[in-house]
């Protein structure tokens, strides 16, 4: 079965929910309401991508419980950078971020056992000391523009002349995207083939991006015709804004194959509301909210007792998705990403 998915094809429906305004790392502030009658709030800290669902969810939340939640997106980095500033003075109650970002607040013991019931979630998808569970399954892919037939493109047609100037991806150690990608590409080639491929690969990137969000815009108009996504942001504005880029994954050795970038969430360490965030954490991973995950922000739910087929799936059918040791890829990361500048000059 075909795993290139003709993006175009998909409905162009817009995804009509409201509620939640997300913000930029200028302030804590946003959500279904800064702050509830009683004056019971939570802070999420988020990386970007699953905006839309978070809008019903909070929305639901606050009408059962009262809590008023507040909303802040940044990159995958950013957000565990801003909890490492902000420890003196701690604001975010939750943290949704990506790996090796999740694996790194950690470390830098910027979380704290939740103590949330996490049976249902595979011991893949969950830190065996409890500080922090996969919260929503995602991909690393990448996007063309519709002028390109992605169907059989491999890693190696991505250097060809014709793309020069026409090709971008995030900079890894800035979007989690693009650590993926570097990731792949050790998985594929070792550290040194890594290397090489994308010190060859420069001579048609663009040049560096901290979001791989901005890039699908770019693609869509035609100003790129290749860049790097994840399945539940691709797919997420396929629906909402009728981009018409294909969802593709590279083939290597006759085969399409990716890397998970879940978004992960945890308990931060000094959480300002504590209890009202574990009553967050827990209603977001209760059967009903992950079960509109598929259908409202093309993401795969960790637990293991739902099973209904989705979009993502379709579009995963035939990839081999390999499995990542994160805390491996934490320790090696800074020694990586330090031969990564060097070896592009990024």
């Amino acid at each position: 079965m075909r795993t290139f998915l003709p993006a175009r094809r998909l409905s162009k429906v817009a995804l009509l929910l409201a509620g939640v305004t997300a913000v930029a790392f200028t302030a804590a502030c946003g959500g279904t309401g800064t702050e509830s009658a009683d004056g019971r709030t939570v802070t999420v800290y988020s990386a970007d991508g699953v905006g839309g669902w978070y809008t019903g969810r909070f929305a639901e939340f606050t009408a059962a419980t009262g809590i008023a939640v507040n909303l802040v997106e940044a990159g995958s980095g950013e957000v565990v950078n801003r909890v490492d500033k902000e420890q003196s003075n701690p604001q975010a109650d939750v943290i949704v971020t990506l790996p090796p970002f999740i694996q790194k607040a950690k470390k830098s013991g910027l979380l704290q056992p939740s103590g949330i019931d996490t049976a249902a979630i595979g011991a893949a998808d969950k830190d065996v000391d409890g500080t922090y569970v996969t919260m929503a399954n995602n991909y690393l892919c990448f996007i063309a523009n519709p002028a390109v037939d992605a169907s059989a493109l491999t890693w190696d047609d991505l250097l060809k002349p014709e793309y020069k100037g026409k090709l971008q991806y995030s900079t890894p150690g800035q979007a989690g995207d693009g650590t993926a990608v570097l990731v792949l590409l050790q998985q594929l080639r070792g550290k040194q083939g890594a290397l090489d491929y994308l010190t060859a690969l420069q001579a048609n990137n663009v040049g560096p991006s901290s979001s791989t969000g901005k890039l699908q815009a770019k693609v869509d108009k035609g100003e790129l015709l290749i860049a790097n996504g994840d399945v539940q942001m691709n797919l997420t504005t396929v629906k909402e804004k009728g981009s018409t880029f294909d969802v593709f994954f590279p083939v290597a050795d006759g085969k399409r194959t990716t890397v998970p970038v879940p978004y992960v969430m945890g308990l931060a360490k000094g959480a300002p509301h504590k209890d009202d965030a574990i009553e967050l954490m827990t209603f977001l991973l209760a059967p009903d909210a992950q079960s509109k995950l598929a259908p409202e922000a093309f993401a795969v739910s960790p637990r293991t007792d739902l099973t209904e087929p989705s979009a993502p799936a379709e579009v995963l059918a035939g990839v081999e998705v390999l499995p990542i040791d994160w805390d491996a890829v934490l320790t090696d990361l800074d020694a990586d990403l330090a031969a990564y500048q060097q070896a592009t000059g990024s």
